[in-house]
Parts: C-alpha cells; structure tokens; sequence
C-alpha cells in the first residue's frame, strides 16, 4: 500500500477521545476540545504604555526643544488605580505610570524622557498625536472574542491567554493510554548483560519519550519472548490501553508472532505492508475501541514509522487540528539515487544559507543505524518513482523537530 493510502485509511479509523476538566496548572501539552471564548476585553480600559503625563494632544503641537510648553501637574495615576475623578482640564497634564488608565479629557501621553517637571508644572519639548502611547480596551482581546480554538494544542503562551480571560477550568480530550510492547529473544533491556547476537531494547525507550512528547500515557510492558503463548499473553493486557504498538515481530520470520497473536484476540488487521523504506513491514488494526500499530523492529524503521503513521493518529485520538509535520522544499547537497517502487524517507541535516533552505544526508542509511537518526532534524521524502536526484536539485523534506501543522 502507498504511504498516502495507509496515512488516509488510519486516520480515518481514528475517533477523538471523550473530554475531561482541566485546571491551569495542568493544562499545558492538552488539546482543547471547546472554543474559549473572552468575557472581557483586554484591557479592559484604554491604558498608558508608556511612564509620562496625560495631556491633550491639541496644547502640544507648538512643543518643542526651544520652545517648551508648560502644563499644571493636577495629579498622578499609577498602575491598577481607578479613574477616580481625575480628568485633564485645559493647560492641565497628570502624570500616569505605565499600564494606568487614561484619564478624562486626556487623549495622548507624553513620555518623561520629552519633557522636565518643576514646582508642578511640567515642560514639554516635543508635540504629541491623539492616540499617541495609549493602549486601547480589546487591542489584545475584544470581549465574545474566540481566543483559543477547539482542537488547539495548548502551549505555555495559550496557558497565560487561559489565565487572562479568567478560564480557570478548561475543556480538554482525554490523554491516550498507549501500550509498548517490545518483541524478540534477541532482545535485552540496558543494564543487563549483553550477549553475542542480542541487542539493546532501545526501540521501547525511544516510543516512550515520544509518546510523552505528543501527550499521551505510555505503559511500557517489557519484552515479550518469541512465543506465540507468550506474545498473546502480554497483548491481551495492553488491550485494556487505547492504543497498543508492539515493535518487532512483524516481518515473515518463522518465529514473527504478532500479526498471527493479534487476529486471534479479534482485532481486524487492514495494513500489513506498506511501499516504503526503512519500515515496510507495518502492520495496523483496529478492535473498536482499540488502535494496533505493529511497527518493524529496526531501530530507524520505528522511529520513521511512528512520524509517518503513529504520531498524527495519536494527535487525532487527542482532538488535535494539526497533525501533520510541515513539508518544505530543500536544495539536496549530494547526490541520490535510489531503486524505484518504493517511498523513501533518508535522514537529513537542514541548513540555512542566504535564505534557502539546503539539506544533506546524515550519513549511512541502514535501517538499523539509530546514530543516523538520532543526528537528524528532517526526512529527506523520496516518491516510489525517483531514482536519481543530482546535488543541487530540488527535494521535499518533512521537519522532524517542528510542531505540526
């Protein structure tokens, strides 16, 4: 299957969980599952931006070094303080501090550093227009106003907006319990002692840490051992989680039990293979409400696999609007050439010179070199047809490091 088709046809089995109450100070990495809408204007009143004096625009205009103008100081707000009945009177100013409501009658500020005070009268030596360092009420915020949409990822700038318009509880979908499953007899854990012809468990360590980066609640069940009894044993445990991944275990070895253990316990397998590489041998099934994703058990194959497929699923199970890593043009710094039939995503190194985007790759592409991936900030996207692109050609890359769009 082509990797468009398998992206569409997981996507379109994937639901948004149900939605619970979420407090402030709990909120950030969430996605919201209601609009929030502002019960007031930011600010609320028209506010000074600038420490200087309220003055009425129109007595400045002759102001000037050598030819100052002089205004009575008839008071002084700061801010938080209430208009009270303070106004600005002909040949009047108040002195403001930043953030303090502009007075009646005043329609402007003057800052200090134009002007010199004496005895309470203050000299202005530059001239001032209406609306001049005055911040406006709902400049910022206008009140019914939608300050944050439903399916946002909230983000430290969205927490401080929530805690502007006073949205001390928001509505936000529930974080996805995510089962790992790690297959292989080959396969230890860090820690233990390594023998020849076995291998470090990294892909489960790697899927956790990204699973905690996209917000969801990784349940991390060990290595499974190449038994079939085995393997759906420790499946039927993580049926419980929203969604289940395994790695490894899925390719056409006599001893790759997962999709044979997975379709016994009811889950309806529609992707097998998909025409890509590294990471053909992806599996995906559904068992309402539960999501599988077996991935391959090459290190690079995981992790390719999971930004291709995983990750956007997980993002939509959680309500998110943008799940989709940005695609940019690059200019590729070598050549490349490759067999057709397959999509291919090299790991890349982007840089940018005089403005434009240029990409290399990042070294040996076997899908089990992890160090390649693990230097990469973009995938080099090859289509199934491409054979050759020449240094200085024009590529696709998806940024890996970059919030989605």
């Amino acid at each position: 299957m082509p990797v468009g088709e398998a992206r569409s046809r997981i996507l379109a089995e994937v639901r948004p969980l149900p939605a619970e109450r979420c407090g402030l100070d709990e909120c950030a990495g969430r996605v919201l599952a209601q609009d929030v809408i502002s019960d007031i204007s930011i600010p609320m009143l028209d506010n000074s931006a600038m420490d200087g004096y309220a003055v009425r625009s129109a007595e400045t205009s002759a102001a000037s070094p050598d030819n100052p103008v002089t205004l009575r100081i008839t008071g002084e707000l700061q801010a938080g303080a209430a208009r009270l009945a303070l106004s600005v009177g002909e040949g009047c100013a108040i002195r403001i501090m930043t953030g303090a409501p502009i007075p009646a009658g005043a329609n402007a500020v003057i800052r200090f550093e134009d002007t010199s005070e004496s005895a309470g009268v203050v000299s202005l030596y530059a001239p001032v227009r209406p609306g001049d360092n005055i911040r406006r009420s709902g400049e910022d915020v206008m009140r019914g106003a939608v300050v944050l949409r439903k399916g946002d990822m909230v983000r430290s700038a969205d927490v401080g907006m929530l805690a502007s318009v006073n949205a001390q509880c928001v509505l936000v979908s529930r974080k996805p319990v995510v089962a790992v499953i790690s297959t292989g007899d080959e396969v230890v854990e860090p820690g233990e002692e390594l023998l020849p012809g076995q291998v470090r468990n990294s892909n489960a360590y790697t899927l956790v840490s990204e699973l905690r980066a996209c917000g969801c609640v990784p349940r991390y069940l060990g290595i499974v051992s190449d038994s079939r009894e085995a393997t759906e044993r420790v499946m039927r445990e993580a049926m419980q989680c929203d969604v289940l991944i395994t790695t490894g275990g899925v390719s056409m070895g006599r001893y790759d039990f997962v999709k044979d253990a997975i379709a016994d316990l009811g889950v309806a397998i529609s992707i097998q293979n998909i025409r890509m590489k590294p990471g053909k041998p992806c599996v995906f099934g559904t068992k309402d409400p539960l999501l599988f994703f077996g991935l391959p058990g090459n290190p690079v194959s995981t992790m390719v696999s999971f930004i291709q497929f995983v990750r956007p699923a997980l993002l939509k199970l959680m309500g998110a609007s943008r799940i989709h890593k940005p695609v940019v043009s690059a200019i590729l710094c070598e050549e490349i050439s490759k067999k057709a039939g397959r999509m291919h995503f090299l790991r890349g190194m982007l840089t940018v010179q005089n403005g434009e985007f240029f990409v290399s790759t990042t070294g040996p592409q076997g899908s089990g070199i992890l160090r390649s991936m693990s230097a990469a900030s973009c995938l080099i996207l090859l289509p199934e047809d491409t054979t050759r692109v020449p240094a200085g050609g024009k590529v696709m890359i998806q940024l890996i490091q970059h919030e989605e769009i």
